[in-house]
């Protein structure tokens, strides 16, 4: 498909629709999801939103969110599953993909790398720099005003996802789209507070201890951190409080890769990449099963910690020994 009017006219035939964002829910995953929620029941369409993970208390100020379910599919006579922000089937989660096994139509939409998203129907546009962007030109073909709450969930996915317009995903268009968000009264000093000025003392105490584990490889182009479960129950912290935390490693001068390990389980460790200018992380988080953007990626690696860390670290360093790097820019 990969036509934004296809999927507006498939989204358009159906009356009763069921939303997810992805796992781990993010500002894009949670912003996309409402606006779009929220503007399809402008249309007068039954709108059902889920969640397998609870929202972070970071978005619980989002308009709709509390109409979110988590945790379960509620009973329902679904015409399509609308799923945004992924296109990687492992990534939707254990509530929503019980309806797969039912054989309810899927429509994905989308901003990451993927060749071969998992829906019936398919929209995948990684040029943009959120997938708001896309639900916004989508609520256009779908000729849904702009409504206050529609737009704070927009800009929420786009100010998110490009680091308050700090990484070079942003473009003249996200700029313009932008625009028109602020014209629509988007409250753009209490958002950004509540966004990147404010946090939990829990996420400070975390962000010490995980200090306390950063290390920066000899070549000193490359910088990690490691945050085992113990180092989270030790501050009685949850895996909302991570978010962010790759920042720091990556803010170090001369640092050109960021990475953080996440212990999940004795046998499972999520892996976070960015990179500032010449590593293309999606290639790097791809060798290991994972995906993402050119400068921000992950995977999820089976292994203990210190095993996962030692296969990845010598990936990474490899990059650089070999001066590969340079041209995945």
């Amino acid at each position: 498909m990969n036509n934004l009017k296809a999927m507006a006219e498939v989204i358009q035939k159906a009356r009763r629709l069921l939303l997810c964002g992805h796992v781990m829910p993010d500002g894009d995953s949670l912003g996309s999801a409402l606006a779009l929620g929220l503007g399809l029941r402008l249309l007068g369409k039954e709108v059902t939103i889920v969640s397998s993970d609870p929202i972070p208390d970071l978005y619980q100020f989002l308009p709709g969110v509390e109409t979110v379910i988590v945790g379960k599919v509620p009973e329902g006579d679904y015409d399509l599953l609308v799923a945004v922000d992924f296109s990687v089937q492992e990534r939707l989660g254990s509530a929503p993909e019980a309806m797969l096994k039912k054989g309810l139509p899927v429509a994905v939409i989308d901003h990451h790398v993927n060749d071969r998203p998992f829906g019936h129907y398919n929209y995948v546009r990684t040029a943009a720099a959120a997938t708001g962007e896309i639900i916004m030109d989508l609520l256009d073909l779908l000729q849904v005003d702009l409504e206050l709450d529609i737009a704070i969930n927009l800009y929420t996915a786009i100010v998110t996802d490009t680091g308050s317009f700090r990484y070079e995903n942003t473009t003249s268009e996200t700029h313009a789209k932008t625009a028109r968000l602020l014209a629509c009264g988007v409250p753009v000093s209490r958002l950004s507070n509540r966004i990147f000025g404010e946090q939990p003392l829990v996420s400070l105490k975390l962000l010490e201890a995980a200090l306390g584990t950063l290390e920066v490889s000899p070549c000193g182009q490359i910088a990690w951190m490691s945050i085992s479960g113990a180092l989270i129950r030790s501050v009685e912290a949850s895996d909302q409080h991570i978010e962010g935390l790759i920042n720091y490693p990556r803010k170090i001068k001369g640092v050109e890769l960021a990475i953080v390990f996440r212990e999940l389980d004795e046998q499972r460790v999520k892996v976070s990449f960015r990179s500032k200018y010449q590593v293309d992380v999606n290639l790097l988080a791809g060798k290991f099963g994972g995906g993402g953007h050119v400068r921000a990626s992950g995977c999820t690696v089976d292994g203990r910690l210190a095993q996962v860390k030692e296969l990845i670290l010598k990936e990474a360093k490899d990059l650089f020994r070999e001066g590969s790097h340079g041209r995945h820019s």
